[in-house]
């Protein structure tokens, strides 16, 4: 799908706040709202749009603790390293986990409640999976572009 100024502002707009109307979103691009929605039906047939949600703030929700955890694999067995991810993928304090190149093989963006709750996490849940070498933790100060 070729995306031309008016396609990537409008997706721009969209990623910013899904909740502006079709009226809205039509007026901030300069074009019919029929365009528009015809526009936006286009890019969530093309897979350009993989959904609508909204941003939760975590800490109101009692997830005050937030770090990046790097975690090593003792080597890629294919068994194991399916066990680690389907274990990583029902956890829900695993917010975001990435495989990724250079000295860790994924990378996750972990909630807890506290420093206690992700100590549990760490020994009852992360450090019990075969295919985990190491983890090292950064703890997450200021989240300055969510």
């Amino acid at each position: 799908m070729n995306l031309d100024s008016k396609d990537r502002k409008l997706l721009a707009l969209l990623e910013k706040d899904c909740r502006l109307s079709n009226a809205e979103l039509a007026s901030e691009i300069g074009m019919s709202t029929s365009a528009c929605w015809r526009r936006i039906r286009a890019f969530e047939d093309a897979g350009l749009i993989a959904g609508y949600g909204a941003r939760l703030r975590p800490e109101k929700l009692g997830l005050a603790f937030h770090a990046i955890v790097h975690v090593q694999l003792t080597r890629h067995d294919p068994a194991n390293l399916k066990r680690f991810i389907e274990a990583i993928t029902a956890r829900e304090e695993i917010r975001m986990c990435f495989a990724t190149t250079g000295t860790a093989d994924y990378h996750m963006r972990v909630r807890c409640t506290d420093i206690e709750a992700y100590n549990r996490f760490l020994e009852d849940f992360l450090f019990t999976l075969p295919a985990v070498s190491s983890a090292q933790t950064n703890v997450i100060l200021r989240d300055l572009k969510p």
